[in-house]
């Protein structure tokens, strides 16, 4: 025998400590597994070609020299947007004790890789972070809502300085506020496995907040109030 151990569930996994994240005997701060590290940069790496194919003037295929313009403007989208919005899940998720990791969706990941690149949009469903253990209405509420309520407040940093920037600067931060915005508002529809749906059973209050501010700043976006 080769003295390995087959372990069918996270309670049978030998911990250095059996205590929640976020105790005095765990280190603090936010941890990552070799697995979900792998997952994150291959998310990444395929939505930030997705994005960049998405930006070019259709058809993308007619304009691939510059794919090296947009490129930068799409990974700053992508760190913001995704990889933002799944981190703050998996802390609030990993400060009320529960083992939370990203995976990758490899089916939604190849769509979104397709259409970015044949069509020109992006409508992606890359993975998300996954909780185990069994979150109460409130915790699942909060840990919900840590994901649109970033991509808020990113969007609304972002709105600021497109707001007081010209040129490139300008160009680059209305897209990442947009970009965040429009996820965030996306995120909070009341339907199936979205966050809205978990924000919406904890507190409908805190839902409405959410989904009006976010409206708000994409009709802004949008020029509606200008």
């Amino acid at each position: 025998m080769n003295g390995r151990k087959t372990y069918y569930s996270f309670d049978e996994i030998p911990f250095k400590s059996k205590e929640p994240y976020g105790s005095s005997i765990e280190p603090p701060g936010i941890k990552f597994s070799k697995q979900e590290i792998l997952h994150i940069v291959i998310a990444m790496a395929v939505l930030t070609v997705a994005f960049t194919f998405a930006f070019l003037p259709y058809p993308p295929f007619s304009h691939l020299d510059q794919v090296l313009t947009y490129l930068p403007l799409s990974f700053i989208a992508i760190v913001t947007a995704f990889f933002c919005h799944e981190m703050a899940h998996k802390y609030i998720g990993q400060k009320f004790g529960y083992w939370s990791e990203f995976r990758m969706y490899p089916q939604g990941l190849f769509f979104a890789l397709v259409l970015g690149m044949f069509a020109g949009i992006v409508f992606a469903a890359p993975g998300a972070v996954q909780i185990f253990g069994s979150p109460n209405r409130e915790e699942m509420g909060k840990i919900s809502m840590a994901g649109p309520s970033t991509n808020l407040l990113l969007g609304l940093i972002f709105f600021g300085i497109w707001m007081l920037s010209d040129g490139m600067m300008s160009t680059i931060s209305y897209y990442v506020s947009y970009i965040n915005v429009f996820l965030s508002l996306f995120n909070l529809l009341p339907f199936g496995p979205l966050d809205g749906l978990k924000i919406f059973r904890w507190k409908k209050g805190v839902w409405g907040v959410l989904f009006g501010l976010d409206l708000v700043v994409l009709l802004a976006l949008w020029g509606v109030f200008f």
